[in-house]
């Protein structure tokens, strides 16, 4: 990215922390909103200076995984080593993620503007007027509200094609390219008039920190009548929770007494809803199958674990309503759109974040690629290059993602053998695990046989 650190850069964000000096306190407890980053994602985090003021910083990486059925009759153990990695991903804060590439753009030399203002509207140039032949500039931080290049003067702009942008604060911005990184609600997406594909599930998450009398090394998932329940390790002793359910049990959780509530955690990580696997079968059933692969891997020994009890709610319990959002194009003339702003799929596999920075990143090089050339950075046929990238590859995760969702959202008795059936041969067909596990972690674009 040699010569996109020659641009001019104008970042929108209302957030006041934005112009603060960056500071996370590590030795408090965790925040509710975490993020489980993949290898591929940290790997762009090293890549732009950011991942050292990470693990600085309170993180947990974990090498295993083990997801299960409440019906009892499946479940399958992933272990880093599966793929001769030393670790499957890495339990993050999102103020932290947020912190580190605030602390890195800081101290990046380059030009850059940062206005904590709220964007009003946006001026698209008529059909007729000329681009500007002036040295193009943009960049990207994926995750703030809008990133803005900004142009030279208002006087050249005023020859060129470039966007006008009107600020809360009454001021204008002109812009070569305007990258909408502002959410699921993004106002970037409606002013540019890129419309999406969208439905609500019947299902709420709830959210929060929680602490066991040992610390937990492994990410936990178990599927459950209302959806998944998530325990994710943070650090020391203490796990975040993602526990999806419906709107009225989202309320009742939310508003149980700490007791209750712990009491219920550790009732749906245990026995609540079905039994646990049957060790005897699962082991018997293990040799045929891996004998039928001709390979074994590590976790195709492990038998099923049971997590660490829960033993205190220590933050507060928060809500909010799963969606589905993709938008039918992610770019127009000098508009593209990345992270949330194009995709918000359910968080059952905490793939969200990991889409979002992957989007930044092949941004980041097609306009890298432009400049080489001398490519205008807002011109359609450039960022098309972008969106076809992005695009198969979100889709292809959030097809995934809504198969898993629809396939654990009816309780009936051949579907639970077909889901078990799904289980065991993740858990014994070292092909087929070896796959899931580095399609999941980033490091191949297609979840099979690639």
């Amino acid at each position: 990215m040699r010569l996109a650190k020659e641009l001019n850069i104008a970042i929108l964000d209302s957030n006041p922390a934005l112009k603060l000096t960056v500071h996370f306190n590590k030795d408090g407890v965790p925040h509710p909103r975490v993020s489980t980053v993949t290898p591929a994602t940290i790997s762009f985090f090293k890549e732009v200076g950011a991942w050292e003021y990470v693990e600085k910083q309170r993180h947990a990486y974990f090498n295993q995984m083990q997801v299960w059925d409440y019906s009892g009759l499946g479940y399958t153990r992933y272990h880093s080593r599966d793929v001769g990695k030393d670790y499957l991903g890495c339990v993050v804060e999102n103020k932290l993620l947020c912190d580190s590439l605030l602390s890195r753009l800081q101290n990046l030399d380059f030009k850059k503007t940062i206005h904590t203002c709220r964007l009003i509207s946006m001026e698209f140039p008529s059909q007729g007027d000329p681009t500007t032949t002036d040295t193009e500039q943009a960049h990207m931080m994926s995750g703030s509200p809008g990133v803005v290049p900004s142009g030279n003067t208002v006087e050249q702009i005023r020859h060129g094609s470039s966007i006008k942008l009107v600020l809360s604060d009454g001021s204008s911005l002109f812009a070569k390219l305007v990258v909408g990184a502002d959410g699921a609600k993004s106002l970037v997406r409606e002013m540019a008039g890129l419309t999406t594909t969208s439905w609500n599930y019947p299902q709420n998450a709830v959210i929060c920190t929680v602490e066991h009398s040992v610390e937990n090394n492994c990410a936990w998932q178990r599927f459950l009548p209302s959806g998944p329940i998530a325990l994710l390790p943070i650090g020391d002793k203490f796990s975040n929770i993602v526990w999806t359910m419906s709107p009225e049990e989202a309320s009742i959780h939310k508003s149980m007494s700490r007791d209750d509530f712990v009491k219920a955690v550790n009732y749906a990580l245990d026995y609540g809803y079905g039994s646990h696997p049957q060790s005897k079968f699962i082991n018997g059933f293990m040799h045929r199958i891996s004998s039928i692969s001709g390979q074994n891997m590590a976790s195709m020994e492990e038998h099923f674990q049971l997590p660490p009890k829960v033993t205190d709610l220590v933050s507060e319990r928060m809500t909010f309503p799963l969606s589905l959002r993709h938008a039918r194009e992610y770019v127009s003339k000098r508009v593209v759109l990345i992270g949330d702003a194009a995709h918000a799929v359910h968080p059952l596999a905490g793939q969200g974040v990991n889409l979002g920075f992957s989007d930044a990143a092949a941004l980041a090089k097609v306009i890298d690629q432009g400049l080489l050339v001398g490519y205008d950075i807002g011109e359609v046929s450039l960022l098309k290059k972008y969106e076809k990238e992005r695009k198969i590859a979100n889709m292809t995760m959030m097809g995934i993602l809504e198969l898993f969702q629809k396939a654990y959202s009816v309780d009936l008795g051949p579907l639970n053998v077909l889901r078990a059936a799904a289980f065991h041969g993740a858990q014994f067909i070292a092909p087929l695990k070896r796959n899931i596990v580095s399609y999941a972690m980033g490091d191949q674009k297609w979840p099979l046989f690639t």
